[in-house]
């Protein structure tokens, strides 16, 4: 059976007749001192089950100071790694192994490695959606909620690489002035959302406010009122919550910001080429049932190899002290 859970990648073993998942998940935290760690991009059902839920800054944050034996990382794979790298006395597990990042998939180690070598004496800056080999190539690791600020505490002279998301990047030169030489990856999810859509629904709801994750495009950002990291947007419709939300991000946060603002409306941003929302697959991929398994069985667990993780969380500790 554990060889079958591993060519899956995760365990969907039925939980037993009649189990409230929910309450067995919270029990399990108890008797094994383990937390759940959920982001705001996975169902609401896992959300409402964590410890803490968050973006990646601020689980990353959180991972590090956290005094229990076990983690479970409610998210995707890079976010278990990071876990892993700042929590290596700890055990890390992982609902999901298939639950990858597009935009992690697109900037490869090797290639970087490649492309290093042709730019010398280039500051590397890379966005926490990488792997840990990458990470390991790279000077300072930043989020979408600390890009800017980091960046604007490097030299202005620096001569930079950032990478892989190239709309984060081009939004950072923007309001920087940087001239940053940018990796052309990018996200899946954020990547569908088109300005035409947003013109939409403003022209239907014009007194709704914008917001935009930064990994949209330019012409979906310029369109935005407010733009900024998951935990940007958050607090912006806290502290205003008599304003209707026009909403371009995974539409997982909905969840949460209904929560907060039960009186609000939040309105998501359809995907180019159909569906009521955006969502994304790897994030989904998390779910109670998974939870209650990975906790009842301890996988599967994520580490990173020594001679990695020693460079790798070299620029995460970086990011937390510049941010």
């Amino acid at each position: 059976m554990k060889e079958e859970w591993k060519l899956k990648g995760c365990i969907d073993q039925p939980a037993p007749e009649g189990v409230d998942l929910a309450a067995e998940i919270r029990r399990m935290c108890k008797e094994k001192d383990a937390v759940v760690m959920a982001h705001y991009y996975t169902d609401g059902a896992v959300q409402d089950v964590a410890d803490f839920i968050g973006d990646s800054l601020a689980l990353a944050r959180k991972a590090a100071e956290t005094e229990a034996k076990v983690i479970v990382m409610c998210g995707v794979h890079f976010m278990a790694e990071t876990c892993s790298l700042l929590c290596p006395d700890k055990t890390v597990l992982c609902p999901d192994l298939n639950a990858g990042c597009s935009l992690a998939d697109s900037c490869r180690a090797e290639d970087l490695a490649e492309f290093k070598r042709g730019h010398e004496g280039y500051t590397v800056v890379s966005y926490v959606n990488t792997t840990a080999a990458v990470k390991a190539l790279t000077d300072v690791v930043v989020t979408s909620g600390n890009a800017e600020r980091i960046i604007r505490r490097l030299p202005e002279d620096a001569k930079i690489i950032f990478g892989p998301d190239r709309h984060l990047g081009d939004y950072v030169n923007a309001v920087t002035g940087r001239n940053m030489l940018l990796w052309q990856g990018g996200c899946h999810v954020h990547g569908r959302f088109s300005a035409g859509a947003v013109r939409r629904l403003k022209a239907a709801r014009p007194d709704a406010v914008v917001m935009a994750h930064l990994e949209c495009s330019a012409d979906v950002l310029a369109l935005a009122d407010v733009k900024g990291s998951t935990a940007v947007m958050l607090k912006h419709a806290e502290e205003h919550p008599d304003r209707a939300y026009i909403v371009a991000t995974e539409a997982g946060i909905l969840h949460e910001m209904r929560k907060r603002c039960p009186s609000t409306e939040f309105i998501p941003v359809p995907p180019e080429g159909g569906g009521a929302c955006n969502v994304c697959e790897y994030m989904k991929l998390n779910t109670l049932l998974k939870v209650y398994n990975t906790l009842k069985y301890g996988w599967p667990v994520v580490s990173v190899p020594d001679d990695i993780a020693r460079q790798a969380v070299k620029p995460i500790k970086r990011m937390l002290e510049l941010s």
